[in-house]
């Protein structure tokens, strides 16, 4: 069985990977890949998963995730870091002050990189936006944005969420998680390889 080499720098997506790759030789590799300015998460991916099978020269995944706020014309959209940079989650909740329509949404696109081809799954969160900071900080948390997103039919944040009500929320329908489409498809694909 081959190996996959997820290549990140953030120990949060390292550590909530973990549970889609037990039945597959599976490691981690920490290096921050580049990103380029785009607003395109699928070409920001690819962008990265070339850099790091020019590093790790394994099949290899990387992945990438835009936040888009529906009353924001979809801001940040791909720009997550950025904005988190610069304004921080605070300052998307001054943006907001007085907004009544808090939905929004994490969209994921993973790439995966097999020495010949890349292959691409894709994700999407529904959910609204909460008022204020909420929740304590969990090993898995890959962003500051986990302690203003409320996934859609629940009224608590991912910061809040113990692990059993985050599966909880993966088992919804409204939820499509990147990281198990793809080893959903690995399984079925290329495990035996």
């Amino acid at each position: 069985m081959r190996e996959i080499i997820f290549v990140t720098h953030n120990r949060g997506k390292a550590k909530s990977a973990e549970k889609y790759f037990q039945n597959i030789k599976f490691s981690t590799y920490d290096f921050e890949l580049d990103e380029p300015r785009s607003d395109d998460i699928k070409e920001i991916v690819t962008a990265k998963v070339n850099q790091a099978y020019s590093i790790v020269k394994k099949p290899c995944i990387a992945l990438d995730t835009g936040f888009f706020i529906d009353e924001l014309n979809g801001f940040p959209r791909a720009f997550v870091n950025f904005t988190l940079e610069t304004i921080g989650v605070n300052g998307i909740l001054k943006l907001m002050e007085g907004k009544t329509n808090r939905k929004c949404r994490f969209e994921e696109c993973l790439a995966y990189h097999d020495g010949k081809n890349i292959h691409y799954f894709y994700g999407k969160h529904l959910g609204n936006l909460s008022t204020e900071l909420q929740g304590i900080d969990r090993e898995e948390k890959w962003s500051d944005l986990w302690y203003v997103f409320k996934p859609k039919n629940f009224d608590i944040t991912l910061a809040q969420m113990d692990a059993k009500q985050r599966e909880e929320r993966r088992n919804k329908d409204f939820s499509v998680e990147a990281l198990n489409e793809f080893a959903n498809w690995y399984m079925k694909n290329e495990g035996d390889v």
